[in-house]
This record gives C-alpha cells, sequence and structure tokens, in this order.
C-alpha cells in the first residue's frame, strides 16, 4: 500500500475536491471522526466545513492547519468498504490522529480503487502535530497494515531508463500517467521550446500551455498539462505543474531549453531527413520514407489549412527539432510550397551544421494562435511574392553574403509583422 501526505490550509478545496467524486457517482463518503456524517454516503460540503471550523482555534501559528492523505493498494486487492473504513482508522490511529476530525473518502473514479482522507492537524488549543518523518513513519505503518489485512506489497513505481512510455489510458490513473509521461520524456529527450515539447509529449496524448497572470499584484508563470485522446480533445480535468513534481514546472522545463542547446548535435537528423526528402515524391511519400528512418513529423495547420509549423522527432538521437532549425529547406514554409507542388522539391544546401542553430518557428510554435497564423499567412498573400533570391546559385566570393540554414526569410517577416502587432496593442491607439 501506497500512503500520499499532502499538507496545505485550503481545507474547503481538499473538501471540493472529493465532494465532485462523489457528486459524479465516482466516490462516496465512508466514515468520519468527530465531524457529521448522515450515513448516505455523501457528504454536504458547507455542513462538514462548517464542522471542521469548530474545531480549528482561533490562533494558530501553522501555516498549514489541514493535511490530505490518499492510501492506495496494489490494484488486485479487493477490500470492502468496511475494511477500507477500519484501514483509514486504523492507519489514523497509529500518524497520531486518533483524535483529530477527519473524513474518510473512497474513490472509485479508476481501476484501482483508493481511500481519501481529509484532516486538521491543528488541536483547538493552537498546538500543531508535527510531520517530522512523517514519510519513514507512514511508511512502516503501510507495511504493518499490509501484513494485518492480507495486502500485496504495493511501493511507488520507479522510473528506469528502459522503461517504455506508454499513451494515456483513460480508464487508469491519469494523473501519474501524465506525471511519469512528463518525467520521462524530460529525462531521456533534448528539445529547446514549447513547440518542440509538446510535439513529442502529443505522441502520448499529453499537452503543455503555459499560464502567466498576475495575482495580488505579484506575476506568475507556470505550466498546466492536460491529457487527451487521439483526436487531441481533453479527457480529464487539467493539472497544474505543481501538482505533478517540480520536474514538470516552468522552471524546470525552462532549464532543459538551455541544457539542450548544448548537447543538440543535429547533423545525424539532417541527413536522414534530406536522404528521405530527396527520394520523396511528395508529402505522403517524405512522412512515409522519415518513418523508416524512424523519425515522426509533425506538422501543425491554421484554421485554413495552411502549415505554420513542422517538428521532426528523431528516435534515434532522442532530438526534437522544428524544421527552420535542421535547415531553411525544411521548415514549415519550404515544405508548404513542396506538398502544394510536389514537382517543386526545395533545394538542399549543406553548410557547416556544428554549431546549434536559433530557430524562426520556435518563437511562435508552441502557442501561436491560430488567427495569428491565419493573419500571417494571409500577409504572404498580400504580398504576393516569394523568397526572389531562393534561386541565385553560388558565386565565388560572395559566400558572406549567404543565409545559414536556420534562416527563413519569410517565416522573419511573419514574426517581425506579428511582433509589430503586439506592440501596437500595447501601446493602444493613437489619440
Amino acid at each position: 500500500m501506497v500512503a500520499k501526505i499532502s499538507l496545505g490550509n485550503s481545507l474547503y478545496g481538499a473538501l471540493v475536491y472529493n465532494g465532485e467524486k462523489i457528486n459524479k457517482e465516482k466516490g462516496r463518503l465512508l466514515d468520519t471522526n468527530k465531524i457529521f456524517n448522515d450515513g448516505t454516503g455523501t457528504v454536504n460540503i458547507h455542513r462538514a466545513f462548517e464542522d471542521f471550523k469548530r474545531w480549528m482555534p482561533a490562533n494558530s501559528k501553522a501555516e498549514k492547519t489541514m493535511m490530505h492523505i490518499s492510501l492506495n493498494p496494489h490494484p488486485d486487492d479487493r477490500l470492502s468498504d468496511v475494511d477500507f473504513a477500519r484501514l483509514a482508522h486504523e492507519y489514523m490511529e497509529k500518524m497520531g490522529f486518533g483524535d483529530m476530525p477527519y473524513l474518510v473518502f473512497k474513490h472509485e473514479d479508476i481501476d484501482r480503487h483508493h481511500i481519501h482522507i481529509v484532516a486538521l492537524r491543528v488541536r483547538p488549543d493552537g498546538t500543531c502535530i508535527s510531520d517530522r518523518n512523517n514519510f519513514y513513519k507512514s511508511k512502516d505503518i503501510c507495511r504493518e497494515l499490509e501484513k494485518k489485512y492480507g495486502l500485496k506489497p504495493a511501493e511507488r513505481q520507479k522510473i528506469t531508463p528502459d522503461m517504455p512510455i506508454k499513451k494515456i489510458d483513460p480508464n487508469g490513473d491519469i494523473k501519474r500517467q501524465v506525471a511519469n509521461t512528463v518525467k520521462m520524456v524530460g529525462m531521456r529527450w533534448k528539445f529547446q521550446s514549447m513547440g518542440e515539447y509538446n510535439a513529442i509529449l502529443g505522441l502520448y496524448n499529453v499537452r503543455c500551455e503555459q499560464t502567466d497572470g498576475r495575482v495580488n499584484g505579484r506575476e506568475y508563470h507556470g505550466l498546466v498539462y492536460f491529457a487527451t485522446d487521439d483526436n487531441g480533445n481533453t479527457i480529464a480535468t487539467p493539472f497544474k505543474a505543481s501538482r505533478l513534481g517540480k520536474f514538470a514546472s516552468r522552471t524546470a522545463i525552462d532549464n532543459r531549453f538551455e541544457r539542450a542547446k548544448n548537447k543538440i548535435d543535429i547533423k545525424p537528423t539532417k541527413r536522414m531527413v534530406a536522404e528521405a526528402m530527396a527520394s520523396a515524391s511528395g508529402k505522403d511519400d517524405f512522412i512515409a520514407g522519415l518513418k523508416e528512418k524512424n523519425i515522426d513529423l509533425v506538422l501543425r495547420y491554421t484554421e485554413d489549412g495552411r502549415i505554420y509549423g513542422a517538428t521532426f522527432i528523431d528516435h534515434n538521437t532522442m532530438t526534437v527539432l522544428n524544421g527552420s532549425r535542421i535547415g531553411k529547406e525544411f521548415s514549415a514554409n519550404a515544405l508548404q510550397r513542396w506538398f502544394d507542388n510536389p514537382e517543386q522539391k526545395p533545394v538542399q544546401n549543406t553548410p557547416d551544421v556544428s554549431a546549434p542553430l536559433q530557430d524562426t518557428d520556435a518563437r511562435n510554435d508552441g502557442h501561436a494562435s491560430s488567427d495569428t497564423a491565419q493573419s500571417a499567412s494571409q500577409q504572404h498573400k498580400q504580398s504576393g511574392r516569394n523568397n526572389e533570391y531562393d534561386d541565385i546559385p553560388s558565386l565565388p566570393g560572395l559566400d558572406l553574403f549567404h543565409v545559414g540554414p536556420g534562416f527563413d526569410a519569410e517565416e522573419e517577416a511573419f514574426y517581425r509583422a506579428m511582433q509589430r502587432r503586439k506592440r501596437k496593442k500595447r501601446r493602444g491607439p493613437k489619440l
């Protein structure tokens, strides 16, 4: 049996979380201690909150006044509601919370039924029950209860280098699956932008979005993770990064972006992508050729069907690269022109690629809205011009004026146009 203990100051939030499970018929209230229980298996959240307040002291130095515990038996264990309730009471007694008010909920939202306990940890006199050595104490108690109730030993699943990453199973523990996916992707893959990060997460039906805002005058920058189906539709309540672990935080992911810059070698991926392009007759043939080389191509489209982002996922080198990072001929615009006119295959250049390249797609690949991408598309349609210098032959002595493989004039124009629009919106209209 695995126990997870969380301390917090939002008692009402913990009650609402468990109450919603009951309302969705995915759980029930098994028992209470010093809190009203009408025996129906449901809970009146407001009434329970008021009961807890009666036991809370007027003054206390404790910042985290409540605790939320989940007890998770082995998936093969099957306990009755009576056994679950008895197990919860014995656990709380041995942890030193036998005299504290608490509620015991059973969750049935996944195949592995488990229980949640919401408890107060501050006594009426204002003193707080210590959480020192809670982890080791709880672990010993779990081993003791496993023997008493004939349960199978269950430990937290350890992430190993050879553990396969699987797609999210809607019938399983979604939160744990998302957490494991995010952790393993971060450990194994190299990426340098949110678009590249989402490209690899998307293979396993996970999506990440940035959240920026201001609360009480203070700015915050975070990440939110979503579990999706094969069509990208959200299938569960999103999870803040803080609920998954530090490895999923904005700071941790930004640090991975920085570290990847010095670790990524684009040459092996570029060589294989170039070989697949050289032998391909069009879009489908190109994608099939990449698959044979163990490379996935993720294309992002605007609402009108135009490609605004292309990302190559190289399973050989465990690297995720936006097209323009590899080379101009592999960028979203170049691929769009080729797919529209299969006979006009991009001209491949082979400059020195030993140094990491800046990615023009990365500036707007992670969260470029369809409106933004569409407006950029319209600007290009209005201009009516392609890059007039794409096909100029190489001339001796003029190498200094050739752009590198990470530069795309059209995409740069997209980016500058969108930046001007953003600045204009921030300044507001002229009076």
